[in-house]
């Protein structure tokens, strides 16, 4: 199955290479790896192109002018893969807090699920054990309380931004619908998935601390997340099935 592994990055100078190597050392023959660099000013996009060039044909690069967001860059990133060919699309952080040894079993997973979510919430799943109590308590209440309250989800990791999806799943969203551009994106696609029908299925994962280089959430990130949420939930209460992207 082709998979594709889509990989925003904005200064993860520090990380890139590492974490490259450790996804094209997976048991996987047919995985391929997209950076999406948003112009970052440590050098991030040189060090993409020097690996794209050693490994052209598991290795691309799409170069975006100035930061322009985590979800656009997703969006950018999932439309070049569909038009790749790619059969199965991963999502995931560059800086090593989603562990690419968990890919392969997602993979399998696939054949019985439309969408699989590497979650912190589920029995099995953790935090990093650096985590203040402040912080946990925040995130926990976000997904598990205040996001499944106000959307009425199913899934326990709202703000996954590990997840696995067929071709078909993404193309059945209707990714030109997607708005959000920063941390809601996560739960704007989890709020369509589970609207649309699609099968989602939570995996226990570590979700790591970042190993090197700091946090990009902010607070006024996390406030924003907190009325765009809303948002999300009256722009597609309404959505069924049947309005899948044919």
């Amino acid at each position: 199955m082709k998979t594709t592994v889509v990989l925003p990055t904005y200064n993860e100078a520090q990380n890139i290479d590492g974490m490259t190597a450790a996804l094209l050392e997976l048991p996987l023959e047919d995985l391929a790896i997209l950076i999406v660099d948003d112009d970052s000013p440590d050098g991030t996009g040189l060090l993409a192109d020097r690996l794209a060039a050693e490994q052209p044909e598991r290795v691309q690069v799409l170069h975006r002018v100035k930061k322009r967001g985590l979800g656009s860059a997703y969006v950018e990133g999932f439309h070049h893969v569909l038009k790749s060919g790619a059969q199965a699309i991963i999502q995931m952080d560059s800086d090593f807090s989603h562990a690419p040894r968990y890919i392969p079993d997602m993979l399998t997973m696939l054949s019985d699920y439309d969408v699989v979510v590497g979650s912190r919430y589920v029995e099995g799943g953790s935090l990093d054990e650096h985590w203040g109590w402040g912080r946990r308590l925040l995130s926990v209440f976000a997904n598990s309380v205040y996001t499944r309250l106000i959307l009425g989800l199913q899934v326990r990791d709202v703000t996954a931004g590990f997840r696995a999806w067929r071709r078909e799943t993404l193309l059945g969203l209707g990714l030109q619908r997607v708005r959000s551009n920063g941390y809601v994106f996560q739960v704007e696609l989890a709020y369509l998935t589970e609207r649309l029908g699609y099968r989602v299925h939570e995996t226990p994962i570590y979700f790591e601390d970042r190993r090197i280089g700091r946090s990009k959430m902010s607070q006024r990130i996390k406030f924003e997340a907190v009325w765009r949420t809303l948002q999300v939930a009256q722009r597609y209460r309404k959505l069924t099935p049947d309005d899948r992207q044919r």
